[in-house]
């Protein structure tokens, strides 16, 4: 009983800190496949968790047990709604700084490099039509 209650307290902290809302999750059981004999086959042990706002679908059958799988399950989901969050975080991170370099002018030095670079170049390709 303590496991159940420890599970619900940690469902409760972690959901409050990602700001999600315990309506947003549909949860469904059904008869898991695999091994575990008979018991699977009697027993709805199989877990299946969506976040509907996010479309995140986890399904957990590693074990005989209900509250095992759904324990499992609660964790992936929440794991991928990290996870989701973070990537999307990251691009937004990335987008800034790609602006930000965009938008920064060039050094002087590699202004310099460069149009030394196209010189060069373009001596070499003066030189090659000469010779034809």
């Amino acid at each position: 009983m303590s496991s159940a209650i420890d599970f619900s307290l940690h469902r409760a902290s972690r959901l409050a800190r990602l700001r999600l809302d315990l309506a947003d999750f549909e949860e469904k059981f059904t008869r898991s496949s695999g091994p575990g004999g008979q018991h699977v086959n009697k027993v709805s042990t199989a877990v299946h968790l969506c976040h509907r706002p996010t479309g995140i679908m986890v399904t957990a059958q590693d074990t005989r047990s209900q509250s095992a799988n759904r324990q499992l399950a609660w964790d992936r989901v929440l794991d991928a709604i990290e996870q989701a969050r973070r990537e999307i975080l990251a691009a937004e991170r990335a987008e800034r700084a790609k602006l930000r370099r965009q938008n920064s002018p060039r050094p002087r030095g590699v202004k310099e490099r460069i149009l030394k670079n196209k010189k060069k170049r373009s001596q070499v390709k003066k030189l090659r039509q000469k010779d034809w």
